[in-house]
C-alpha cells in the first residue's frame, strides 16, 4: 500500500498551489491508500459518457479499454452530457463520469438543475472544453445577438451545454422568449443544422468533436465569437469558472481567429468509490493518455501538475493518492 510520505518530499515540480490542494486532503484526515496491482474487481461498472459522435464518449470508450486490461468489468454508456452524467454518479449508477467545471460546481452546492448536493469527488482535470456555438457559412448571424429570432440548438436537457447556453444567451441580452429555443443533442444538432431544420446549435466539448468535424467536410461552418464582454458578464455570476480563449484556427475548415470561451472538464468518481479502485483508474488514465490521445487528441492535454485542481468538487483520496506518488 502507498501511504502518504511527509510533504518534504514534495517537489516543486507540483508547485506550492498543487501542494496546498493535497496538504489539504492529509489534513482533513483523508487516507491516501492506493495499490501497485491490477484491479481485480468483481464488480460490473459504467462509465457515464455522453453522445455516440462527442469527445466524452470517444474518451471514455477508450479508456475503458484499457481499464479492462487491468482487470476491470467496465464499459462506457451514452448519456445527455454533463448533468446527467453528475446524477448518475451521485446516484451510484456510474463509477465514472464526464462533467464540465461549472455543472460540477452547481452539483457540489445543490443548485441550478441539482435539488440537493450530490457525493461526487474529482479523478482529474482532464481538458478544457470550447464553447462552440455552430451555424453554416452562409448564415447572416455574425454575433450571439444575431440569434434573436432564429432556431437555435440550446443541447440536450439535462445537459452541460444548456447551462452554458442559457448563460451566455443572457449575457448577450436574449431570453428564451427571444429565440426558438430547440433541446437536441450533439448528434440531432448536426443533423438538423444539415436538413436546414435549425439556424444554429450549441456545443461545448474538445475540438475537434468527431460529428462537428464530419459536417464540415459536407457543409462549410463558421463559429459565432463570443466577445470578451460576454464572458465577464456570464462569469460575474458564476465563480469565474470561464476563460477567454481563442478557437483553434484551421478546426472546421475555420480560416480566421475566433473569440470564444473555455471551460474546464472534470473526470469525476463518487466519493464512496473505493480509494484502491480510483488509484488504479487514475494510473490507467495516465499510462494510456498516448493512446487514448490517438482517438481523442484532447486526451493529450492531460497534465499531472494541472489534474489535481478540480474545485470546487474535492480530489477523490485514490487519485490524491496517485498524484503523490507519482510526484518525481
Amino acid at each position: 500500500m502507498r501511504r502518504w510520505a511527509g510533504a518534504g518530499r514534495i517537489t516543486g515540480r507540483i508547485g506550492a498551489r498543487a501542494l496546498a490542494v493535497l496538504l489539504t486532503l492529509v489534513l482533513s484526515g483523508a487516507t491516501l491508500a492506493g495499490c501497485s496491482s491490477a484491479v481485480r474487481d468483481s464488480g460490473s461498472h459504467r462509465i457515464a459518457g455522453g453522445a455516440s459522435t462527442g469527445i466524452y464518449y470517444a474518451y471514455g470508450g477508450t479508456l475503458a479499454e484499457h481499464l479492462r486490461d487491468v482487470g476491470f468489468d467496465i464499459a462506457v454508456d451514452e448519456t445527455g452530457g454533463s448533468v446527467d452524467n453528475l446524477l448518475r454518479v451521485g446516484r451510484g449508477e456510474a463509477i465514472l463520469g464526464f462533467a464540465q467545471a461549472d455543472a460540477a460546481a452547481d452539483a457540489v452546492a445543490g443548485v441550478g438543475a441539482f435539488s440537493a448536493p450530490l457525493p461526487i469527488a474529482g479523478v482529474a482535470r482532464v481538458y478544457d472544453e470550447y464553447v462552440q456555438v455552430v451555424v453554416k457559412a452562409d448564415a447572416e448571424a455574425e454575433n450571439i445577438s444575431d440569434l434573436a429570432g432564429l432556431r437555435v440548438s440550446i443541447g440536450e436537457a439535462n445537459s452541460g451545454v444548456t447551462v452554458i447556453a442559457d448563460r451566455v444567451l443572457r449575457a448577450a441580452g436574449i431570453d428564451h422568449e427571444d429565440f426558438v429555443p430547440v433541446t437536441l443533442g450533439i448528434d440531432d444538432s448536426v443533423e438538423a443544422l444539415a436538413r436546414g431544420e435549425i439556424d444554429a446549435f450549441f456545443w461545448v466539448g474538445g475540438v475537434p468533436t468527431p460529428g462537428i468535424e464530419t459536417l464540415s467536410k459536407g457543409t462549410p461552418l463558421r463559429i459565432l465569437p463570443i466577445r470578451p464582454e460576454t464572458v465577464e458578464k456570464v462569469n460575474s455570476g458564476h465563480a469565474g469558472v470561464y476563460r477567454l480563449a481563442e478557437f483553434p484556427l484551421g478546426a472546421y475548415g475555420t480560416e480566421a481567429a475566433v473569440e470564444t470561451m473555455t471551460v474546464p472538464n472534470y473526470l469525476i468518481t463518487s466519493t464512496d468509490a473505493p480509494e484502491r479502485l480510483v488509484f488504479e483508474i487514475t494510473q490507467t488514465l495516465f499510462a494510456a493518455r498516448t493512446d487514448i490521445a490517438r482517438t481523442v487528441p484532447a486526451a493529450a492535454l492531460l497534465d499531472r501538475r494541472q489534474a489535481i485542481f478540480t474545485s470546487p468538487v474535492p480530489l477523490h483520496p485514490g487519485a490524491a493518492d496517485f498524484y503523490v506518488s507519482s510526484r518525481s
